[in-house]
């Protein structure tokens, strides 16, 4: 070793190895060593061994041993990097093989996973048609989480892209702008004749019962503002997207119903609630974006060019003045919202 005090220092990158960085993603995926084991066929001391040996190459605790376990801060960054090398190695396995390669000894072929972080009206409305034609060369994984909170999961490494409200790109992230999915208050006919005989009105709101989706859902708490009511009227939680829709439709009470599920529809189903002058009320849009790791594969530039097809047919134009940014505010299963001029 140099004794020059001027001499400088070359920190040397780590020797990474594919299998310790493919135990680690496991692990988190699956919730623990024994079912990351079964996932990898191997025994579960092998994949301790190779969590260990990754920490020690890294220098720190990558993993909380909770039930099910977790990713520590220091973790985080690791485990993005090791999904990035796995979808690289994928595609560049796949490529080889379109290039004349004989593919690994015993011909399995390792197929490209990606993780997808989507809201749940998203998942059920375009999302789903819009990727099955890549389903069968893509093992596509996804992760359902309202669009305030995407972003968060792919900041962890949990997913690869998501369908998000945050236009603000995460870290090392790139951001594509998708458009506003409009969401309309509705309610079954004999329910909107009991509740709102004479149209939404603020006495009407604050006692008619509320479908929403979970704790993080704002839409319906939105309206009710615009509305000028304060309190909680009674309220029943139904976290799945086609079964709240099908509450709405049943009568357990009024809800924000996304435009892309009502087209179906007859006036026997449900009816978009009206004010005292017979005018639809102001459907709320919830803006949407697409956010993926600032890395190109392949398999990823397939994935992102689908969802963006699917959401220009999809979903509505992002408005653009000011006036509609201002009167944004959190959303059902997403974040910034904003009224529209409804149906």
């Amino acid at each position: 070793m140099s004794t020059d005090p001027g001499a400088v220092t070359q920190h040397r990158a780590p020797d990474w190895d594919l299998p310790q960085l493919r135990a680690l993603a496991a692990v988190v995926d699956h919730g623990s060593l024994e079912a990351a084991a079964r996932a990898l066929s191997v025994t579960p001391s092998a994949v301790s061994q190779r969590l260990k040996a990754l920490e020690r190459t890294v220098g720190a605790v990558l993993l909380r041993r909770t039930r099910p376990v977790r990713v520590t801060a220091q973790g985080e960054p690791v485990l993005r990097f090791a999904r990035q090398v796995d979808l690289l190695a994928a595609d560049a396995e796949l490529a080889a093989q379109d290039a004349g390669a004989a593919g690994p000894v015993g011909g399995t072929t390792s197929r490209p996973t990606l993780r997808l972080a989507v809201n749940a009206d998203s998942l059920a409305t375009w999302v789903l048609p819009a990727l099955a034609p890549l389903s069968a060369d893509v093992d596509l994984v996804f992760v359902r989480e309202d669009q305030d909170h995407t972003a968060e999961v792919l900041r962890t490494g949990d997913a690869t892209a998501a369908v998000t409200s945050v236009s603000t790109p995460v870290q090392g992230c790139t951001v594509t702008p998708l458009g506003a999915m409009r969401y309309l208050p509705m309610a079954s006919p004999a329910f909107a004749r009991r509740h709102f005989p004479e149209g939404l009105t603020t006495a009407s709101l604050a006692v008619a019962p509320v479908v929403v989706f979970d704790d993080r859902d704002r839409l319906q708490h939105r309206l009710l503002e615009d509305w000028g009511v304060r309190s909680a009227p009674p309220s029943h939680v139904v976290p799945a997207s086609a079964e709240f829709v099908t509450a709405v439709r049943l009568g357990y009470g009024w809800g924000m119903v996304p435009e892309l599920q009502v087209p179906t529809w007859t006036a026997a189903d449900a009816v978009v609630l009206t004010t005292p002058d017979g005018a639809p009320s102001p459907a709320i849009d919830v803006t949407l974006f697409w956010q993926q790791w600032s890395l190109r594969t392949a398999t990823l530039d397939a994935v992102a060019s689908a969802v963006r097809t699917a959401a220009a047919d999809a979903l509505r134009p992002m408005a653009t003045s000011p006036s509609a940014k201002r009167r944004g505010s959190s959303g059902r299963r997403g974040g910034p919202a904003r009224v529209g001029s409804g149906p």
